[in-house]
């Protein structure tokens, strides 16, 4: 049954070619099922492509182009990992924009594995405790962000997570502060205080 916290609300995913198939399927479609309208927004037309583990996987309808995507018409953004895609995304200023835009209107956001390499170009990370693949430790470090090695972090309107086997850790606190937020609770009541943190 779908959850009335979520019923209604728009999550947009974005993605270039080469997103991490698992870390935007598996999300999906625990979104879907908790009564969310997901819709996939990428800079590529038609299809995107997705990396499955060592090679590439499977191509995926986008909904709305990147260009003609508005972030006023969201309630949260999901971005998952894979090396190619943010790494992508972030050399692209519209992409950018985007996501500065969801974190200036402190909507919530959810980024796994390789996710937070777009979340540095906006500016989304300085001062928030923030987990992500091994590899991103010192660019999130020298982003000005407390990098902590959990399965899944939250921290304010931040959920973030390492790797494809935390997803569920990750869907579960990407689904509770939606949720919360959908209902007005502020998730600022549950930001990381320097006394919870933990520095690997």
């Amino acid at each position: 049954m779908a959850s009335p916290a979520l019923q209604g609300k728009k999550v947009a995913i974005l993605v270039a070619d080469g997103f991490e198939q698992v870390e935007l399927l598996e999300p999906k479609k625990a979104l879907d099922e908790a009564g969310a309208k997901t819709e996939v927004v990428s800079p590529a037309s038609g299809r995107v492509k997705g990396w499955n583990f060592r090679d590439w996987g499977e191509q995926v309808p986008v909904d709305v182009p990147l260009e003609s995507a508005n972030p006023d018409n969201y309630d949260a953004l999901l971005l998952p990992g894979g090396v190619m895609n943010p790494d992508h995304l972030r050399m692209v200023p519209r992409a950018v924009a985007f996501v500065r835009q969801f974190v200036e209107s402190d909507k919530p956001i959810a980024a796994i594995c390789h996710g937070p390499w777009t979340l540095i170009e906006a500016d989304a990370v300085r001062g928030r405790t923030i987990t992500s693949w091994p590899s991103l430790k010192t660019d999130l470090r020298n982003a000005g962000a407390n990098w902590v090695d959990r399965e899944s972090v939250r921290d304010g309107h931040l959920v973030t997570s390492r790797k494809p086997e935390d997803l569920p850790a990750f869907n579960r606190q990407m689904i509770q502060l939606f949720a919360e937020k959908a209902q007005g609770r502020g998730p600022e009541s549950r930001r990381e205080t320097p006394a919870s943190r933990r520095i690997a």
